[in-house]
């Protein structure tokens, strides 16, 4: 075990900052050169590529921030796979890791890491030896298996890259950098679906008679076409974005404040707060990489055991479910994606007949991304020092204390518990019913990418003004500190 421990400990790493706390300039600055870096990196191409199957795959696309056919295709899906399997292992009780140790983090970290590297390894060969990045099918099969191999090489570079860009904005930028990629991504996203005038071909969409993509264009064309459903169809999924980023606004700023006073301090004392959206954007970035996860190996396994028989094709059709183009058909597949309601709703109109099952699609979509997020946000309230305990000991140890109790930190924790656990619950149901909603309404992108856009950003917004007044303020970071 203790050689294992030394493994972990002496993996390839990004050396943090030596100082205590960086200066504003200095995050920013490395936040921009990554985001940059990034977006560079998305637009090299897969030496080698032939078939890309994965490129209609928008949604994984984003949830992902895998832009598929490029070095980065994995994205931050090893990432989030591997803690989504070491949060559920702690979760079970089969993992046992006193995270509320400086040793347990670290061992924690370090396990997460090389899990990561596992499924970077794991997904580039899943993704190549199974069709979804594969080279030319016309090469001769020495050349074919020469070329997979190369594919895997890319692939396992890049998700090292992405590993290590992650590693550099948690330490020297602001945020994380699995949330900085996705946000990223679904903004670029939502510009074009809103404001594009190319079609899906790539041509100037005036002038053609094909619609373009940007729904404001499509909105004011059919508006001048005599068209009233297709502008309405076009305006129902620019008014479900707008209504999406107004409640996720509304909702990041609910907090419970809990009133502390300085124990040293006579008369001078602070509101600790507590978010509504507890435990953040983590548990909606969890359940969303599972969805894509899930939808992922159906494509992939559909594929793979096409015109075959045997166990792994009863798993495929029967399990993980059929695709038809891009439509999921059976299966779990089809359970967790989400029906376009508005469209089914005109399509009715049109046609006289309402595809009910439709509902029931709807329903147990919404039902598994609830689910989720309060599954995930228990876990991650657990694992990530989040817990009463952790704010407990976070409190005291800032010379912290309720007024009107003694000071202690077993009476701390116990009422902290009484506010901690239901926020996390609450939490986890909100943004689950929220990024729902933005999916069966059928918004710019999908739900769950404008509720982690808009979660995001507000979160680094916050974060990037906490800094920018203790750079302002020297005294009230001492304070702080």
């Amino acid at each position: 075990m203790s050689v294992f421990k030394n493994l972990l400990s002496n993996l390839p790493e990004i050396k943090g900052p030596t100082e205590k706390r960086l200066p504003f300039k200095e995050k920013l600055k490395w936040t921009l050169i990554i985001l940059v870096l990034f977006f560079l990196l998305s637009v090299i191409p897969l030496l080698g590529l032939g078939e890309n199957a994965l490129a209609n795959f928008q949604f994984l696309s984003i949830i992902l921030a895998a832009p598929f056919g490029s070095i980065l295709s994995l994205g931050i899906g090893p990432i989030v796979t591997a803690s989504i399997v070491l949060q559920l292992l702690q979760g079970s009780g089969i993992l046992k890791i006193d995270t509320h140790t400086h040793e347990g983090r670290v061992f924690f970290q370090g396990l997460q890491k090389l899990l990561a590297v596992f499924f970077i390894i794991f997904e580039a060969a899943i993704f190549v030896f199974m069709g979804g990045l594969a080279p030319s099918a016309a090469l001769d099969p020495v050349s074919f298996r020469n070329m997979e191999l190369l594919l895997i090489a890319q692939l396992f570079l890049g998700g090292l890259i992405v590993l290590f860009m992650d590693e550099v904005i948690s330490k020297w930028g602001f945020g994380s950098g699995i949330s900085l990629f996705i946000a990223a991504g679904v903004s670029a996203e939502i510009f074009v679906r809103a404001f594009s005038p190319l079609t899906q071909a790539g041509i100037f969409a005036f002038g053609t008679g094909q619609a373009p993509i940007g729904q404001i264009w499509v909105f004011l064309r059919s508006l001048a076409s005599g068209n009233p459903s297709g502008a309405l169809l076009a305006l129902s999924t620019i008014l479900a974005t707008i209504i999406v980023f107004a409640l996720a606004v509304y909702i990041q700023a609910m907090k419970v404040e809990i009133p502390l006073s300085f124990g040293r301090i006579r008369g001078h004392g602070i509101r600790w707060p507590l978010n509504f959206v507890y435990t953040s954007n983590i548990p909606v970035i969890l359940v969303a990489a599972l969805i894509a996860n899930i939808q992922l190996w159906a494509r992939l396994m559909q594929g793979w055991v096409e015109g075959t028989s045997g166990i792994l094709s009863w798993i495929s059709n029967h399990i993980f479910g059929q695709f038809q183009g891009n439509i999921p058909i059976s299966g779990l597949v089809k359970w967790v994606s989400s029906p376009n309601l508005v469209n089914e709703i005109f399509a009715a109109f049109a046609s006289g007949s309402f595809n009910w099952q439709v509902f029931g699609s709807a329903i147990t979509y919404t039902l598994f991304l609830v689910a989720g997020a309060v599954i995930f946000s228990i876990f991650w309230m657990q694992t990530a020092g989040m817990d009463a305990r952790s704010q407990a000991e976070k409190i005291m140890a800032s010379g912290l204390q309720i007024p009107g109790f003694r000071r202690d930190e077993r009476v701390l924790e116990r009422i902290l518990k009484r506010y901690i656990l239901p926020l996390t619950v609450m939490g986890g149901i909100t943004v689950g019913l929220l990024a729902a909603f933005a999916d069966v309404l059928g918004a710019l992108t999908s739900g769950t990418g404008i509720l982690l856009t808009v979660m995001i950003i507000y979160r680094l917004y916050e974060e990037i003004a906490q800094q920018h007044m203790m750079d302002m303020y020297p005294a009230l970071r001492r304070m702080m500190e």
